[in-house]
């Protein structure tokens, strides 16, 4: 079933946007939402977007493949749960020949757009970092091989958590105190130890399950490293997954567009991130958005046609042919709705 018309919540957010492909864990989240009736596409429409958009199909391919890679992840993970153990051999056929080849797709950043939903499901979420990972180094220009294994990385990074309690899984992490922020800070060393038992891991992709929560200024956890001391891969790693975090809807948590992700990057992106990994982000991931279809909070319809120059995170909206609307000079203005055609 495909989306005919985009849904909004009571405070109109936007829930799921037009042409999505629904997949199960949509459902949940309309369910999750109280959202009874949606308009789906019927034959003759569907016929129609597949004759006249070939971005279309594209998503419709990349949906199907990730769908198809979940299951594959969801074994690993609950794998890990009963034994404790990491079928490393099988994770690492996983990532050659399923997550690099996605993650060298073009449009890649549309159609991660499309899956993103509630993310109580670890593995869901470690697909998605790990295919970021792996378009984040692309951009960085990292060899193939180098390539992998930091979307191996970003598969395991949160693998301590299949020791987590499940009432914890679904919080909001800003509402944790006492023991339950302990539980979820010891995520970080359970993962550690973990990988450190398996054969055939780098040190990148072991300290990656241990520092992606660190920070470049000291601020993070577990042990507040800073600077040199946080492995490349972990760096990277913290990058894709803040931005899956802010761009997905989870419990205790209010899904943004992308561009409130290229926001928190370009404001952290001399504090707590890493610039290295920062400005390849900003300079590239920028390109996915040009052309995209917006809607701003003052209720008009515009699309995407240019980035100032420099790491301004917002982009220039064309309104109409003879109004262009750059949204860095206009603070009251937002992007309510990202919906790539």
């Amino acid at each position: 079933m495909v989306l005919a018309r985009t849904v909004t919540n009571p405070d109109m957010v936007v829930v799921l946007s037009e042409d999505t492909v629904l997949q199960k864990p949509h459902i949940t989240r309309l369910t999750f939402l109280n959202i009874p009736v949606v308009y789906i596409k019927d034959e003759q429409e569907l016929r129609q977007a597949e004759n006249t958009s070939p971005l279309f199909m594209r998503s419709n391919q990349f949906i199907r493949e990730y769908g198809t890679v979940v299951k594959t992840a969801e074994n690993i993970f609950r794998n890990v749960q009963k034994t404790g153990e990491v079928p490393v051999e099988e994770t690492s056929t996983m990532v050659k020949g399923s997550l690099f080849p996605l993650s060298r797709r073009s449009g890649v950043i549309d159609y991660l757009n499309d899956v993103n939903h509630l993310a109580d499901d670890v593995y869901n979420h470690s697909l998605r970092v790990s295919l970021l990972a792996g378009v984040i180094a692309k951009w960085m220009h990292f060899d193939r091989e180098k390539t992998q294994d930091i979307i191996l990385a970003g598969f395991l990074h949160d693998i301590g958590k299949s020791k987590f309690p499940k009432r914890l899984l679904s919080k909001n992490i800003e509402t944790l105190k006492g023991e339950d922020y302990e539980a979820y800070i010891q995520h970080t060393v359970d993962g550690h130890h973990i990988l450190n038992r398996m054969d055939g891991l780098s040190d990148g992709v072991k300290l990656t399950a241990l520092q992606h929560h660190e920070r470049m200024d000291g601020s993070g956890f577990p042990f507040g490293c800073d600077g040199a001391d946080i492995h490349e891969y972990a760096r990277v790693i913290a990058v894709a997954d803040l931005y899956d975090n802010i761009t997905t809807e989870r419990t205790g948590y209010v899904k943004r567009t992308p561009f409130a992700a290229i926001a928190m990057v370009t404001e952290n992106m001399f504090t707590s991130l890493d610039p290295t990994v920062c400005v390849p982000v900003l300079t590239h991931i920028k390109d996915a958005f040009l052309g995209s279809k917006v809607l701003l909070s003052n209720g008009e319809k515009g699309t995407i046609s240019a980035y100032p120059h420099g790491f301004a995170s917002l982009p220039i909206v064309s309104l109409s042919e003879d109004e262009l609307i750059n949204l860095n000079d206009h603070p009251e203005l937002t992007i309510m709705e990202y919906n790539p055609k």
